[in-house]
C-alpha cells in the first residue's frame, strides 16, 4: 500500500513588508495540502514585526495552516504565532521549550550531527529538520540530507522535515520517509507562479511517497 506524502512546509523569504508578500502568500495557501509556513523576518522594531506576524497568522489559520516564527520565541508568544523554530545551540531551545510547550509548537533544525538530533528529539521538540543551511548560508549536500532523512524516519517517531533545495529532490525526500518537506526560493520564485509550482510539488511527493509504499 503506497505510504502518505509527506506535508508541504514552506520557509517565506527575509520579510519587511506584509503588503508585497501578501498575494504570493494567499496563492499558496489556497493551492492546499500546505501544513506550516515558518515565516522569517527582516524587521528590528518589535511593533512592526507583530504586524507581519499577525497579518500572515490570520490568513494561515483560515486554512488551518500553522504559522511559525524564526528563531524568536518571545515574538512568538506575543504576536499570537503557532509556534517557534529554533536552531539547536545555548539555551534557545531549552527556553523556548520551557515557554512555548505545549500551548505552541517548537521545532529544530541547524542540527550538524546525528547526536545534535537526537538529543533534540529527547528535549521534547514537535519536529527536526534536516538540510537547512547554517548561519553562513552554506547547505550541506543533498545526499546527506537524504541518508539523514532515512535514518531518522527509520529509527524515530519525532516527526521530521526535509529541506528541498530543487523540485527534483522531493520524491526522493518522500521516498525517504521524510514526514514533512521544506522549500523556500523554489516555490516563491518560480516564473510560472506559485500555484503552478505546488501543483508540481504535490505530484512530485504523491509519487514519491508511492514509490516508499
Amino acid at each position: 500500500m503506497p505510504s502518505d506524502p509527506p506535508r508541504l512546509y514552506l520557509i517565506t523569504p527575509p520579510l519587511a513588508d506584509l503588503s508585497g508578500f501578501m498575494p504570493m502568500f494567499a496563492a499558496a495557501l489556497a493551492a492546499g495540502d500546505l501544513a506550516c509556513v515558518l515565516l522569517r523576518l527582516a524587521v528590528r522594531d518589535e511593533t512592526e514585526a507583530k504586524r507581519i506576524v499577525r497579518g500572515l497568522r490570520e490568513a494561515a489559520s483560515s486554512r488551518d495552516v500553522a504559522l511559525l516564527v524564526e528563531g524568536d520565541a518571545k515574538l512568538a508568544a506575543r504576536s499570537g504565532a503557532d509556534g517557534v523554530h529554533i536552531r539547536r545551540g545555548g539555551g534557545a531551545l531549552q527556553e523556548a521549550l520551557d515557554s512555548l510547550k505545549p500551548e505552541r509548537i517548537v521545532g529544530c533544525g541547524g542540527l550538524e550531527l546525528r547526536h545534535d538530533a537526537m538529543l533534540a528529539g529527547e528535549a521534547g521538540v514537535d519536529y527536526v529538520m534536516f538540510g537547512d543551511p547554517d548561519t553562513s548560508g552554506r547547505k550541506p549536500s543533498f545526499s546527506d540530507t537524504l541518508a539523514r532523512t532515512a535514518w531518522w524516519a527509520e529509527i524515530f517517531t519525532v516527526p521530521c522535515v526535509a529541506c528541498a533545495s530543487r523540485l527534483e529532490e522531493l520524491g526522493d525526500l518522500a521516498e525517504a520517509g521524510a514526514d514533512f518537506v521544506a522549500l523556500r526560493e523554489t516555490v516563491w520564485r518560480d516564473p510560472r507562479g506559485v500555484a503552478a509550482a505546488l501543483d508540481e510539488v504535490r505530484a512530485a511527493l504523491a509519487e514519491g511517497a508511492g514509490a516508499a509504499g
